[in-house]
């Protein structure tokens, strides 16, 4: 290119140029109209989730709704019973509809112990000699009974009852149907407390866990009062709207007296009961103390014909139960069960203000049995060292004092919690039941009873109890001179 001009050398550069240009625009415009392989998507992986069954005769479960809410909440997903579930939580009482139940797994819980029914059947209750229960007599059985008594206390007036609950009234002995198979006959609580001139009755949510040792718990948040539609008085028998509850009952917020404190304070309903029974210049803590002993003397009466039922079952740790008792009070602040109710009503579709607490109770429930996790995996099966993550051997241990030093057989009933001394079944007991203290929330333990470190300092244990349940309230006595937290 010696010969060629300047000008031609520019022009021939220029051309080049253009000519890489277009070659360029065209490569890039063949990418535009034949791109290349899409880039594969990642598939999003949903991770594995814990599951449960809700379990009813007919199918149903709109009633059932904040069952479903709170399960989903807590991580787990819906499943079937044929399916390799978590949780089962069944409406109606399931051991004799679904024979399986006997050989679960031991990661495997059920909302329904094997004979609950010994608590919740309204003739095993209301003949309880116990003495927050009503005086009952069965019939046609205990007629005889019924006479006798009534010839001792002329004045007393009856209900005839039967489990399905319907048709109640109050009538003197003559009015009676003394033949009536099935039924029985129950002392009327008269001179009831009244609220506004309502008589009412008091929900108590209330949580078994374990049974062989027992423990008890009942849920503290608040309780459901239902109040009669009609004022007790003018009394009138005949009106069984003026002192039987029914699904149409009075809500608390309708209640004037409670209004002030539940709708216009934000009180729940027990501390609006509460707050009104002290205006009235009447001391409410009576009454929880007694709802609280009432409940003690029923699963007490009843654990062991439980206990015994359970043994047919390979497991007896995979079980919880929670029913409601209700209660009726009198004048005088006398506490009286009137029925335990498995299943509780849990819908609030009749009234909705209920649905905070129904969510709130299954919510402390779920938690208290170990449902509401700690440790999230795809099931409820915990390797060894996820549990010893969670409460390890030495967060057991009780009584330094003796076990540190005096303990050298494990024949002394107060060496038998320490930690030399364990049966691989009580390590296991006293890690539920630690669980269980630290996730309760607003739960409260009924049974090993509550106590203050200076009760606790006495080392009494009462003879009454069955020797588990003596271990078992000793290791609740142990932890509370330790801390005064375990006290209650």
């Amino acid at each position: 290119m010696r010969g060629l001009s300047r000008t031609t050398k520019v022009l021939i550069a220029v051309g080049v140029a253009c000519s890489i240009l277009i070659l360029l625009n065209m490569l890039e415009l063949r990418n535009i109209r034949e791109p290349g392989p899409a880039p594969q998507k990642l598939k999003a992986t949903k991770a594995k989730q814990p599951k449960f069954v809700v379990y009813t005769k007919d199918g149903r479960t709109g009633h059932l709704k904040h069952v479903f809410n709170v399960m989903r909440r807590l991580g787990y997903e819906e499943s079937t019973v044929e399916d390799n579930w978590d949780v089962l939580w069944s409406h109606p009482y399931p051991f004799t509809i679904l024979p399986a139940l006997k050989h679960l797994k031991p990661h495997q819980k059920v909302n329904h112990f094997p004979g609950s029914g010994f608590i919740t059947n309204k003739a095993n209750l209301a003949t309880m000699d116990i003495p927050h229960v009503p005086k009952a007599f069965r019939l046609p059985k205990d007629r005889e009974l019924l006479f006798d008594y009534v010839k001792r206390n002329p004045k007393k007036v009856f209900v005839q009852k039967s489990n399905h609950h319907r048709g109640i009234k109050i009538s003197n002995v003559k009015e009676l149907d003394l033949s009536a198979n099935g039924t029985f006959v129950q002392e009327y609580v008269d001179r009831p407390l009244l609220v506004d001139g309502y008589k009412f009755d008091i929900g108590v949510y209330t949580i078994l866990t374990s049974v062989d040792p027992l423990r008890v718990y009942i849920y503290g948040g608040d309780v459901l009062f239902r109040f009669c539609p009609e004022k007790y008085h003018p009394f009138d028998p005949k009106v069984v709207d003026k002192y039987v509850i029914g699904d149409d009952y009075l809500p608390t917020w309708k209640v004037p007296s409670l209004k002030k404190y539940f709708t216009d304070g934000g009180f729940s309903m027990k501390d609006s009961f509460d707050a009104y029974m002290r205006e009235i210049g009447k001391e409410p803590e009576k009454v929880w103390k007694s709802v609280e002993a009432a409940i003690q003397e029923v699963y007490l009466q009843t654990e062991l014909s439980i206990v015994n039922l359970l043994s047919q079952y390979k497991t007896k740790q995979t079980y919880f139960e929670m029913v409601r008792f209700d209660f009726v009070i009198d004048e005088d602040l006398n506490v009286f069960i009137m029925e335990a109710n498995m299943s509780p009503n849990l819908s609030s579709q009749h009234f909705p203000p209920n649905s905070i607490l129904y969510e709130q109770v299954l919510f402390n429930l779920l938690s208290l049995v170990g449902v509401g996790q700690q440790v999230h995996k795809e099931s409820l099966i915990r390797t060894k060292e996820e549990m010893i993550m969670q409460v390890n051997s030495k967060q057991l241990g009780v009584y330094p004092e003796i076990c540190g030093t005096r303990c050298d057989t494990c024949m002394a009933p107060e060496c038998q919690i320490c930690q030399g001394c364990l049966t691989e079944e009580m390590h296991r007991t006293l890690q539920a039941a630690y669980l269980e203290h630290v996730n309760r929330h607003e739960c409260r333990r009924v049974f090993p009873p509550p106590m203050t470190q200076k009760e606790a300092a006495k080392h009494f244990v009462s003879d009454s109890y069955s020797p588990e349940n003596q271990l078992m309230y000793r290791w609740f006595k142990g932890k509370c001179l330790l801390d005064k937290a375990w006290c209650e």
